[in-house]
Protein backbone atom coordinates (compact mmCIF):
# COMPACT_ATOMS: atom_id res chain seq x y z
CA UNK A 1 0.00 0.00 0.00
CA UNK A 2 1.47 2.97 -1.05
CA UNK A 3 0.69 6.77 0.11
CA UNK A 4 1.34 9.95 -1.44
CA UNK A 5 2.84 12.28 1.33
CA UNK A 6 4.12 15.16 -0.81
CA UNK A 7 1.52 17.26 -0.94
CA UNK A 8 0.54 16.93 2.65
CA UNK A 9 4.00 17.27 3.64
CA UNK A 10 4.64 20.60 2.05
CA UNK A 11 2.34 22.17 3.78
CA UNK A 12 3.21 20.74 7.05
CA UNK A 13 6.45 21.75 6.26
CA UNK A 14 6.31 24.87 8.76
CA UNK A 15 4.39 22.64 11.70
CA UNK A 16 5.36 21.51 14.56
CA UNK A 17 7.50 18.28 15.11
CA UNK A 18 4.45 17.26 17.85
CA UNK A 19 1.76 17.49 14.58
CA UNK A 20 4.02 15.45 12.41
CA UNK A 21 4.17 12.70 15.46
CA UNK A 22 0.48 12.90 15.86
CA UNK A 23 0.09 12.40 11.66
CA UNK A 24 2.84 9.71 11.57
CA UNK A 25 0.66 8.07 14.61
CA UNK A 26 -2.52 8.39 12.29
CA UNK A 27 -0.91 6.93 9.00
CA UNK A 28 0.42 4.09 10.85
CA UNK A 29 -2.80 3.13 12.71
CA UNK A 30 -4.69 3.76 9.28
CA UNK A 31 -2.23 1.25 8.09
CA UNK A 32 -2.20 -1.36 10.33
CA UNK A 33 -6.07 -1.40 11.25
CA UNK A 34 -7.24 -1.54 7.90
CA UNK A 35 -4.43 -3.19 5.47
CA UNK A 36 -5.85 -7.17 6.39
CA UNK A 37 -3.84 -8.27 3.40
CA UNK A 38 -0.90 -6.72 4.14
CA UNK A 39 -0.70 -8.24 7.78
CA UNK A 40 -0.77 -11.51 6.39
CA UNK A 41 2.02 -10.90 4.02
CA UNK A 42 4.07 -9.63 6.86
CA UNK A 43 2.92 -12.52 8.90
CA UNK A 44 3.87 -14.54 6.11
CA UNK A 45 7.18 -12.88 5.53
CA UNK A 46 8.42 -13.79 9.24
CA UNK A 47 7.25 -17.22 9.04
CA UNK A 48 9.45 -18.04 5.96
CA UNK A 49 12.30 -16.47 7.96
CA UNK A 50 12.06 -19.23 10.87
CA UNK A 51 14.33 -22.19 10.99
CA UNK A 52 14.42 -24.88 13.67
CA UNK A 53 16.87 -24.57 16.78
CA UNK A 54 18.36 -28.10 17.34
CA UNK A 55 20.60 -27.19 20.04
CA UNK A 56 20.44 -28.76 23.63
CA UNK A 57 18.36 -26.98 25.99
CA UNK A 58 20.71 -25.70 28.53
CA UNK A 59 17.43 -24.22 30.62
CA UNK A 60 13.85 -25.28 30.42
CA UNK A 61 10.67 -23.26 31.70
CA UNK A 62 7.64 -24.72 31.30
CA UNK A 63 4.27 -22.85 32.23
CA UNK A 64 1.20 -24.19 33.29
CA UNK A 65 -1.61 -21.97 32.90
CA UNK A 66 -4.37 -24.47 35.17
CA UNK A 67 -7.12 -24.53 33.10
CA UNK A 68 -5.98 -22.10 30.82
CA UNK A 69 -7.94 -23.71 27.37
CA UNK A 70 -8.20 -21.70 24.57
CA UNK A 71 -11.28 -20.34 25.03
CA UNK A 72 -9.56 -18.99 27.74
CA UNK A 73 -6.85 -17.29 26.46
CA UNK A 74 -9.40 -16.01 23.34
CA UNK A 75 -11.35 -14.27 26.22
CA UNK A 76 -8.10 -12.72 28.29
CA UNK A 77 -6.50 -11.66 24.76
CA UNK A 78 -9.49 -9.59 24.42
CA UNK A 79 -9.67 -8.68 28.05
CA UNK A 80 -6.31 -7.65 28.02
CA UNK A 81 -6.61 -4.86 25.09
CA UNK A 82 -9.42 -3.46 26.32
CA UNK A 83 -7.72 -2.57 29.68
CA UNK A 84 -5.35 -0.84 27.35
CA UNK A 85 -8.24 0.82 26.19
CA UNK A 86 -8.27 -0.94 22.60
CA UNK A 87 -10.80 -3.12 20.80
CA UNK A 88 -9.28 -5.84 22.04
CA UNK A 89 -9.64 -8.74 19.48
CA UNK A 90 -6.58 -7.61 17.70
CA UNK A 91 -4.47 -7.74 20.79
CA UNK A 92 -1.72 -10.76 21.26
CA UNK A 93 -0.86 -12.68 24.38
CA UNK A 94 2.96 -12.76 24.55
CA UNK A 95 3.27 -16.62 24.42
CA UNK A 96 0.91 -16.48 21.25
CA UNK A 97 3.89 -14.80 18.97
CA UNK A 98 6.13 -17.69 20.23
CA UNK A 99 7.37 -19.70 17.17
CA UNK A 100 5.62 -23.29 17.23
CA UNK A 101 2.23 -24.29 18.29
CA UNK A 102 0.34 -27.52 18.40
CA UNK A 103 -2.95 -28.55 20.47
CA UNK A 104 -2.77 -31.18 23.06
CA UNK A 105 -5.15 -34.20 24.34
CA UNK A 106 -5.84 -33.85 28.14
CA UNK A 107 -8.05 -37.26 28.60
CA UNK A 108 -6.54 -39.15 30.99
CA UNK A 109 -6.42 -43.12 31.46
CA UNK A 110 -9.67 -43.44 32.87
CA UNK A 111 -10.76 -40.31 32.16
CA UNK A 112 -12.60 -38.52 29.10
CA UNK A 113 -12.32 -35.51 31.01
CA UNK A 114 -9.59 -35.53 33.42
CA UNK A 115 -8.13 -33.89 36.73
CA UNK A 116 -5.39 -31.78 36.94
CA UNK A 117 -3.55 -34.47 39.17
CA UNK A 118 -3.16 -36.86 35.86
CA UNK A 119 -3.02 -34.52 33.67
CA UNK A 120 0.12 -32.79 35.45
CA UNK A 121 1.67 -35.98 36.23
CA UNK A 122 1.41 -36.89 32.00
CA UNK A 123 3.00 -33.26 31.45
CA UNK A 124 5.42 -33.50 33.96
CA UNK A 125 6.55 -37.33 34.37
CA UNK A 126 5.54 -38.29 30.52
CA UNK A 127 3.01 -40.65 31.75
CA UNK A 128 -0.94 -40.80 30.79
CA UNK A 129 -2.57 -42.26 34.78
CA UNK A 130 -5.69 -41.97 36.91
CA UNK A 131 -8.16 -39.67 38.41
CA UNK A 132 -6.25 -37.92 41.51
CA UNK A 133 -2.90 -39.71 41.46
CA UNK A 134 0.06 -37.85 41.62
CA UNK A 135 3.37 -39.24 39.92
CA UNK A 136 2.30 -43.10 39.72
CA UNK A 137 1.71 -45.20 36.78
CA UNK A 138 -2.40 -46.49 36.26
CA UNK A 139 -1.00 -50.02 37.94
CA UNK A 140 -2.19 -48.04 41.00
CA UNK A 141 -5.89 -47.22 41.31
CA UNK A 142 -7.14 -43.89 43.15
CA UNK A 143 -6.36 -43.80 46.79
CA UNK A 144 -5.09 -47.25 46.70
CA UNK A 145 -2.24 -46.98 49.21
CA UNK A 146 -1.45 -50.93 49.92
CA UNK A 147 -1.20 -51.28 45.95
CA UNK A 148 1.51 -48.73 45.58
CA UNK A 149 3.03 -49.43 48.99
CA UNK A 150 3.88 -53.27 47.05
CA UNK A 151 4.88 -52.01 43.53
CA UNK A 152 6.97 -49.67 45.45
CA UNK A 153 9.54 -47.92 43.15
CA UNK A 154 8.01 -49.77 39.93
CA UNK A 155 5.22 -47.82 40.20
CA UNK A 156 6.45 -44.22 40.35
CA UNK A 157 7.40 -41.81 37.39
CA UNK A 158 9.90 -39.68 37.72
CA UNK A 159 9.11 -35.86 36.82
CA UNK A 160 11.77 -33.66 34.57
CA UNK A 161 11.95 -31.82 37.89
CA UNK A 162 13.95 -35.07 39.45
CA UNK A 163 15.70 -35.83 36.15
CA UNK A 164 17.33 -32.61 35.89
CA UNK A 165 18.38 -32.91 39.40
CA UNK A 166 20.63 -36.37 38.21
CA UNK A 167 21.99 -34.22 35.65
CA UNK A 168 23.20 -31.33 38.13
CA UNK A 169 20.59 -28.67 37.27
CA UNK A 170 19.04 -26.48 39.51
CA UNK A 171 15.23 -26.40 39.47
CA UNK A 172 12.80 -24.50 41.05
CA UNK A 173 8.71 -25.01 41.34
CA UNK A 174 6.67 -21.99 41.26
CA UNK A 175 3.01 -21.46 41.74
CA UNK A 176 -0.14 -19.33 42.87
CA UNK A 177 -1.44 -22.56 44.38
CA UNK A 178 -0.55 -24.52 47.18
CA UNK A 179 2.73 -26.01 46.88
CA UNK A 180 1.09 -29.23 47.89
CA UNK A 181 -1.60 -28.91 44.81
CA UNK A 182 -2.37 -31.21 42.31
CA UNK A 183 0.08 -29.70 39.51
CA UNK A 184 3.24 -28.90 41.82
CA UNK A 185 2.73 -32.11 43.27
CA UNK A 186 3.06 -33.98 40.47
CA UNK A 187 7.19 -32.42 40.10
CA UNK A 188 8.23 -34.34 42.95
CA UNK A 189 5.74 -36.26 45.08
CA UNK A 190 4.15 -39.57 44.53
CA UNK A 191 0.77 -40.18 46.01
CA UNK A 192 -2.26 -42.51 45.37
CA UNK A 193 -4.63 -39.29 45.98
CA UNK A 194 -3.94 -35.48 45.47
CA UNK A 195 -5.57 -35.04 48.63
CA UNK A 196 -3.12 -36.42 51.06
CA UNK A 197 -0.96 -32.93 51.56
CA UNK A 198 -0.84 -33.25 54.79
CA UNK A 199 -0.65 -36.13 57.41
CA UNK A 200 -4.23 -34.78 58.56
CA UNK A 201 -5.22 -35.71 55.08
CA UNK A 202 -4.95 -39.39 55.47
CA UNK A 203 -7.69 -40.75 57.13
CA UNK A 204 -7.61 -44.34 59.37
CA UNK A 205 -9.43 -46.21 56.81
CA UNK A 206 -5.99 -45.97 54.31
CA UNK A 207 -4.53 -49.24 54.30
CA UNK A 208 -0.63 -48.85 53.89
CA UNK A 209 2.33 -46.21 55.08
CA UNK A 210 1.86 -43.40 52.53
CA UNK A 211 3.61 -40.81 53.12
CA UNK A 212 1.78 -37.34 52.72
CA UNK A 213 2.97 -34.52 50.01
CA UNK A 214 4.21 -31.77 52.28
CA UNK A 215 6.42 -34.50 54.05
CA UNK A 216 7.62 -36.47 50.42
CA UNK A 217 8.90 -32.35 49.68
CA UNK A 218 10.92 -31.52 52.74
CA UNK A 219 12.26 -35.19 52.96
CA UNK A 220 12.97 -36.76 49.97
CA UNK A 221 13.08 -33.26 47.65
CA UNK A 222 15.07 -30.73 49.65
CA UNK A 223 17.36 -30.47 46.79
CA UNK A 224 15.18 -28.50 44.79
CA UNK A 225 16.16 -25.19 45.39
CA UNK A 226 13.36 -22.54 44.37
CA UNK A 227 9.88 -23.74 45.72
CA UNK A 228 7.26 -20.76 45.90
CA UNK A 229 3.79 -20.76 46.58
CA UNK A 230 0.81 -21.15 49.16
CA UNK A 231 0.09 -24.00 51.58
CA UNK A 232 1.77 -23.28 54.67
CA UNK A 233 -0.40 -24.92 56.45
CA UNK A 234 0.34 -28.43 55.24
CA UNK A 235 4.22 -27.75 57.13
CA UNK A 236 3.30 -26.47 60.60
CA UNK A 237 1.73 -28.21 63.18
CA UNK A 238 -1.43 -27.77 64.44
CA UNK A 239 -0.18 -26.75 67.94
CA UNK A 240 1.48 -23.89 66.39
CA UNK A 241 -0.21 -20.38 65.65
CA UNK A 242 -0.03 -19.48 61.85
CA UNK A 243 2.57 -16.72 61.83
CA UNK A 244 0.87 -14.43 59.48
CA UNK A 245 -2.48 -13.90 61.45
CA UNK A 246 -1.40 -15.84 64.90
CA UNK A 247 -4.31 -17.91 64.92
CA UNK A 248 -4.58 -21.07 66.04
CA UNK A 249 -6.09 -23.98 64.69
CA UNK A 250 -4.76 -22.87 60.95
CA UNK A 251 -1.86 -25.11 60.68
CA UNK A 252 -2.91 -28.94 60.21
CA UNK A 253 -0.13 -31.39 60.99
CA UNK A 254 -0.85 -33.42 63.49
CA UNK A 255 2.57 -35.24 63.85
CA UNK A 256 4.12 -32.78 65.64
CA UNK A 257 6.29 -32.28 62.94
CA UNK A 258 7.83 -28.28 61.96
CA UNK A 259 8.98 -29.26 57.96
CA UNK A 260 9.39 -25.80 57.98
CA UNK A 261 12.59 -26.03 60.67
CA UNK A 262 13.62 -29.12 58.93
CA UNK A 263 14.22 -27.50 55.86
CA UNK A 264 16.63 -25.23 57.56
CA UNK A 265 18.21 -28.37 59.50
CA UNK A 266 18.76 -30.13 55.97
CA UNK A 267 20.13 -26.87 54.11
CA UNK A 268 22.23 -25.94 57.13
CA UNK A 269 23.90 -29.44 56.84
CA UNK A 270 24.52 -28.19 52.74
CA UNK A 271 26.85 -25.61 53.29
CA UNK A 272 25.14 -23.57 51.50
CA UNK A 273 23.17 -20.22 51.95
CA UNK A 274 19.29 -20.70 52.10
CA UNK A 275 16.44 -18.51 53.64
CA UNK A 276 12.69 -19.33 54.37
CA UNK A 277 10.29 -16.63 53.53
CA UNK A 278 6.74 -16.14 54.21
CA UNK A 279 5.42 -12.44 53.40
CA UNK A 280 6.97 -9.87 50.33
CA UNK A 281 8.65 -8.03 52.01
CA UNK A 282 11.13 -10.98 53.58
CA UNK A 283 10.83 -12.10 49.83
CA UNK A 284 11.63 -8.78 48.11
CA UNK A 285 14.82 -8.62 50.68
CA UNK A 286 16.19 -11.91 49.16
CA UNK A 287 19.01 -11.25 47.03
CA UNK A 288 18.78 -13.68 44.47
CA UNK A 289 22.90 -13.68 43.61
CA UNK A 290 23.71 -14.70 46.92
CA UNK A 291 20.93 -17.14 47.63
CA UNK A 292 20.90 -20.85 46.86
CA UNK A 293 17.92 -22.84 48.07
CA UNK A 294 14.69 -20.27 49.26
CA UNK A 295 11.47 -21.78 50.23
CA UNK A 296 8.80 -19.28 50.30
CA UNK A 297 4.94 -20.06 51.92
CA UNK A 298 2.88 -17.17 51.81
CA UNK A 299 -0.41 -18.30 52.75
CA UNK A 300 -2.10 -21.03 54.39
CA UNK A 301 -3.95 -22.27 51.64
CA UNK A 302 -4.05 -20.65 48.29
CA UNK A 303 -2.30 -17.79 47.25
CA UNK A 304 -4.50 -14.44 46.70
CA UNK A 305 -6.06 -13.73 43.10
CA UNK A 306 -4.22 -10.74 41.49
CA UNK A 307 -7.38 -8.91 41.95
CA UNK A 308 -7.22 -8.99 45.81
CA UNK A 309 -3.50 -9.05 46.21
CA UNK A 310 -2.05 -7.65 49.01
CA UNK A 311 1.07 -6.28 47.71
CA UNK A 312 2.13 -4.32 50.91
CA UNK A 313 5.81 -6.13 52.64
CA UNK A 314 3.03 -8.08 54.58
CA UNK A 315 1.43 -9.63 51.75
CA UNK A 316 2.07 -11.71 48.76
CA UNK A 317 4.22 -10.97 45.59
CA UNK A 318 2.81 -11.68 42.29
CA UNK A 319 3.25 -15.00 40.30
CA UNK A 320 5.50 -12.71 37.74
CA UNK A 321 8.09 -11.54 41.02
CA UNK A 322 8.32 -15.26 42.06
CA UNK A 323 9.12 -16.28 38.16
CA UNK A 324 11.47 -13.64 38.01
CA UNK A 325 13.37 -14.10 41.38
CA UNK A 326 13.19 -18.01 40.67
CA UNK A 327 14.79 -17.64 37.28
CA UNK A 328 17.57 -14.91 38.95
CA UNK A 329 18.54 -18.11 41.39
CA UNK A 330 18.63 -21.18 39.07
CA UNK A 331 20.41 -19.07 36.09
CA UNK A 332 23.89 -18.89 38.05
CA UNK A 333 23.88 -22.36 37.74
CA UNK A 334 25.96 -23.38 34.73
CA UNK A 335 24.62 -26.38 33.48
CA UNK A 336 21.46 -24.50 33.58
CA UNK A 337 18.09 -25.46 34.90
CA UNK A 338 14.53 -26.67 34.74
CA UNK A 339 11.61 -24.83 36.02
CA UNK A 340 8.21 -25.02 36.19
CA UNK A 341 5.87 -22.24 36.71
CA UNK A 342 2.03 -22.83 37.69
CA UNK A 343 -0.55 -20.44 37.06
CA UNK A 344 -3.10 -22.04 39.28
CA UNK A 345 -5.71 -19.63 40.03
CA UNK A 346 -7.03 -19.25 36.66
CA UNK A 347 -8.57 -22.46 37.42
CA UNK A 348 -10.23 -21.76 40.52
CA UNK A 349 -11.93 -18.89 39.31
CA UNK A 350 -13.58 -20.39 36.57
CA UNK A 351 -14.72 -23.50 39.00
CA UNK A 352 -16.81 -20.58 40.71
CA UNK A 353 -17.55 -19.35 37.21
CA UNK A 354 -15.90 -15.72 38.31
CA UNK A 355 -14.43 -14.68 34.67
CA UNK A 356 -13.18 -11.54 35.34
CA UNK A 357 -10.92 -13.22 38.35
CA UNK A 358 -9.76 -15.87 35.89
CA UNK A 359 -8.84 -13.25 33.18
CA UNK A 360 -6.91 -11.44 35.26
CA UNK A 361 -5.28 -14.51 36.84
CA UNK A 362 -4.19 -15.48 32.64
CA UNK A 363 -3.35 -11.82 31.76
CA UNK A 364 -1.27 -11.88 35.25
CA UNK A 365 0.32 -15.65 34.01
CA UNK A 366 0.82 -13.92 30.76
CA UNK A 367 3.55 -11.47 32.29
CA UNK A 368 5.27 -13.80 34.08
CA UNK A 369 5.73 -14.95 30.65
CA UNK A 370 7.11 -12.17 29.30
CA UNK A 371 9.36 -11.59 32.45
CA UNK A 372 11.10 -15.06 31.77
CA UNK A 373 12.05 -14.16 28.05
CA UNK A 374 13.37 -11.19 29.31
CA UNK A 375 15.73 -13.40 31.61
CA UNK A 376 16.80 -16.24 29.33
CA UNK A 377 18.01 -16.31 25.87
CA UNK A 378 15.60 -18.44 23.65
CA UNK A 379 18.87 -20.06 22.09
CA UNK A 380 19.57 -21.98 25.06
CA UNK A 381 16.55 -22.32 26.65
CA UNK A 382 13.58 -24.17 25.83
CA UNK A 383 10.04 -22.17 26.89
CA UNK A 384 6.92 -24.50 26.83
CA UNK A 385 3.08 -22.33 27.60
CA UNK A 386 0.59 -25.00 28.06
CA UNK A 387 -2.64 -25.68 30.03
CA UNK A 388 -3.24 -29.53 31.74
CA UNK A 389 -7.25 -28.92 31.02
CA UNK A 390 -9.65 -26.70 29.80
CA UNK A 391 -13.00 -25.26 30.94
CA UNK A 392 -17.03 -25.71 29.84
CA UNK A 393 -16.43 -21.43 29.06
CA UNK A 394 -17.35 -20.10 26.11
CA UNK A 395 -17.35 -16.18 24.39
CA UNK A 396 -21.11 -16.59 22.92
CA UNK A 397 -23.61 -14.26 20.43
CA UNK A 398 -22.67 -12.59 17.49
CA UNK A 399 -20.68 -9.89 19.27
CA UNK A 400 -19.83 -6.87 17.76
CA UNK A 401 -16.39 -6.08 17.76
CA UNK A 402 -14.68 -4.29 20.21
CA UNK A 403 -18.06 -5.04 22.42
CA UNK A 404 -17.32 -4.94 26.26
CA UNK A 405 -15.89 -9.07 27.07
CA UNK A 406 -17.58 -8.28 30.77
CA UNK A 407 -20.00 -7.05 29.26
CA UNK A 408 -23.84 -7.43 28.12
CA UNK A 409 -24.27 -9.49 24.15
CA UNK A 410 -24.70 -5.90 22.42
CA UNK A 411 -27.99 -4.82 20.99
CA UNK A 412 -27.66 -5.43 17.83
CA UNK A 413 -26.00 -8.46 17.96
CA UNK A 414 -29.39 -9.83 20.32
CA UNK A 415 -31.69 -8.35 17.61
CA UNK A 416 -29.53 -10.46 15.42
CA UNK A 417 -31.12 -13.82 17.57
CA UNK A 418 -32.82 -12.58 20.77
CA UNK A 419 -33.57 -14.99 23.56
CA UNK A 420 -36.54 -16.62 23.78
CA UNK A 421 -37.13 -14.94 27.12
CA UNK A 422 -36.37 -11.97 26.11
CA UNK A 423 -34.08 -11.00 28.53
CA UNK A 424 -30.43 -9.84 27.87
CA UNK A 425 -26.95 -12.02 28.49
CA UNK A 426 -23.46 -11.79 28.63
CA UNK A 427 -21.00 -12.83 26.20
CA UNK A 428 -19.19 -14.94 28.35
CA UNK A 429 -21.34 -18.08 29.63
CA UNK A 430 -20.30 -21.38 31.41
CA UNK A 431 -22.21 -24.85 30.76
CA UNK A 432 -22.43 -26.00 34.24
CA UNK A 433 -21.13 -24.30 37.86
CA UNK A 434 -22.52 -22.29 40.55
CA UNK A 435 -23.70 -19.78 38.65
CA UNK A 436 -26.84 -21.29 37.86
CA UNK A 437 -31.15 -19.61 38.71
CA UNK A 438 -34.04 -20.81 37.69
CA UNK A 439 -35.73 -18.67 36.78
CA UNK A 440 -33.20 -17.18 35.20
CA UNK A 441 -31.92 -13.46 36.20
CA UNK A 442 -32.36 -10.23 34.48
CA UNK A 443 -29.46 -8.42 33.65
CA UNK A 444 -30.68 -5.50 32.04
CA UNK A 445 -29.58 -3.59 34.85
CA UNK A 446 -26.72 -6.08 36.84
CA UNK A 447 -22.73 -4.19 36.46
CA UNK A 448 -21.53 -7.95 34.77
CA UNK A 449 -17.71 -6.02 34.84
CA UNK A 450 -17.59 -6.01 38.58
CA UNK A 451 -15.29 -8.50 40.27
CA UNK A 452 -17.71 -10.45 41.97
CA UNK A 453 -20.03 -11.01 39.18
CA UNK A 454 -20.82 -14.73 38.78
CA UNK A 455 -20.95 -15.60 35.14
CA UNK A 456 -25.18 -17.96 34.62
CA UNK A 457 -24.63 -21.49 33.68
CA UNK A 458 -26.76 -23.84 31.97
CA UNK A 459 -26.56 -26.76 34.93
CA UNK A 460 -26.74 -26.04 38.38
CA UNK A 461 -23.29 -27.49 40.23
CA UNK A 462 -21.96 -26.39 43.56
CA UNK A 463 -18.38 -26.03 41.62
CA UNK A 464 -18.08 -26.17 37.82
CA UNK A 465 -15.74 -29.14 36.07
CA UNK A 466 -13.22 -29.12 33.41
CA UNK A 467 -14.03 -30.03 29.74
CA UNK A 468 -12.28 -32.16 27.62
CA UNK A 469 -11.39 -30.53 24.69
CA UNK A 470 -7.86 -29.76 23.40
CA UNK A 471 -5.16 -27.12 24.85
CA UNK A 472 -2.54 -25.43 23.08
CA UNK A 473 0.61 -25.63 23.53
CA UNK A 474 3.10 -22.98 22.82
CA UNK A 475 7.00 -23.44 22.52
CA UNK A 476 10.32 -21.20 21.71
CA UNK A 477 13.81 -22.55 21.99
CA UNK A 478 15.93 -25.31 21.35
CA UNK A 479 13.72 -28.27 19.72
CA UNK A 480 10.46 -26.45 20.43
CA UNK A 481 9.60 -27.04 16.40
CA UNK A 482 9.09 -30.84 17.82
CA UNK A 483 5.58 -29.58 18.78
CA UNK A 484 4.10 -29.49 15.06
CA UNK A 485 0.52 -30.99 15.15
CA UNK A 486 -1.56 -32.76 17.54
CA UNK A 487 0.05 -34.51 20.88
CA UNK A 488 -0.49 -36.53 23.87
CA UNK A 489 -0.04 -34.57 26.49
CA UNK A 490 2.33 -37.14 27.98
CA UNK A 491 4.39 -35.94 25.05
CA UNK A 492 5.75 -32.73 26.56
CA UNK A 493 7.58 -34.25 29.37
CA UNK A 494 9.57 -36.32 26.50
CA UNK A 495 10.29 -33.27 24.52
CA UNK A 496 11.77 -31.62 27.61
CA UNK A 497 13.50 -34.51 28.48
CA UNK A 498 15.29 -34.70 24.28
CA UNK A 499 16.08 -31.18 24.60
CA UNK A 500 17.65 -31.49 27.74
CA UNK A 501 19.29 -34.33 27.19
CA UNK A 502 17.81 -35.80 30.58
CA UNK A 503 16.00 -38.70 31.76
CA UNK A 504 15.58 -41.32 28.68
CA UNK A 505 17.17 -39.48 26.70
CA UNK A 506 20.82 -38.20 28.67
CA UNK A 507 22.60 -40.18 25.98
CA UNK A 508 20.79 -38.49 22.91
CA UNK A 509 22.87 -35.65 22.90
CA UNK A 510 25.57 -36.61 20.31
CA UNK A 511 23.37 -34.62 17.65
CA UNK A 512 24.07 -31.41 15.85
CA UNK A 513 24.34 -28.82 18.67
CA UNK A 514 24.53 -25.57 16.34
CA UNK A 515 21.87 -23.36 17.00
CA UNK A 516 20.10 -21.87 13.60
CA UNK A 517 18.24 -18.57 14.85
CA UNK A 518 15.02 -18.00 14.21
CA UNK A 519 15.72 -14.16 15.27
CA UNK A 520 14.67 -12.16 12.88
CA UNK A 521 14.47 -8.06 12.27
CA UNK A 522 11.00 -6.85 11.80
CA UNK A 523 9.56 -3.78 10.74
CA UNK A 524 7.91 -2.25 14.08
CA UNK A 525 5.89 0.55 14.97
CA UNK A 526 8.71 2.17 17.10
CA UNK A 527 10.73 2.46 13.74
CA UNK A 528 8.45 2.98 11.36
CA UNK A 529 7.64 6.49 12.94
CA UNK A 530 10.81 7.27 13.94
CA UNK A 531 11.07 6.94 10.24
CA UNK A 532 8.23 9.07 9.23
CA UNK A 533 9.93 11.53 11.20
CA UNK A 534 12.55 11.75 9.83
CA UNK A 535 10.85 11.82 6.36
CA UNK A 536 10.11 15.06 7.25
CA UNK A 537 13.15 16.88 8.34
Amino acid sequence: MRINLSPITAKMSTGSTMLRIFFCFFVIISVYSTDWSGKAKDALKKALKLKPNTGIARNVVVFVGDGMGLSTINAARIYKGQKLGNMGEETELEFEKFPNVALSKVYGADKQVPASAQTATALFCGEKTNFNIVGLKESVGTSNCSAYIKLGEEAEVKSIIRLAIEQGKSTGVVTTTRITHATPAATYAHSPNRNWESDADIDSTVHGDCTDIAKQLIDKNHDIQVILGGGRRAFLPVTEPDPETNAMGVNRRLDGQNLVQRWNTLQMGKNKTYNYVWRKQEFDAVDPQKLDYLLGLFNPSHMQYELDRDNTGNGEPSLTEMTSKAIKILKRNEKGFVLVVEGGRIDHAHHDNNAKRALEETVQFEEAVKTAITLTNQEDTLMIVTADHSHPFSLTGYTNRGNPILGLVDPDSFAEEPTTDGMPYTSLLYANGPGYTSPRQNLTDVLTGQNDYIQQTAVPLSSETHSGEDVGIFARGPMSHLFHGVHEQHYVAHVVQYAACIGDYRDSCDRDTRVSSSASIYLTTPVLLVSCVLMFR
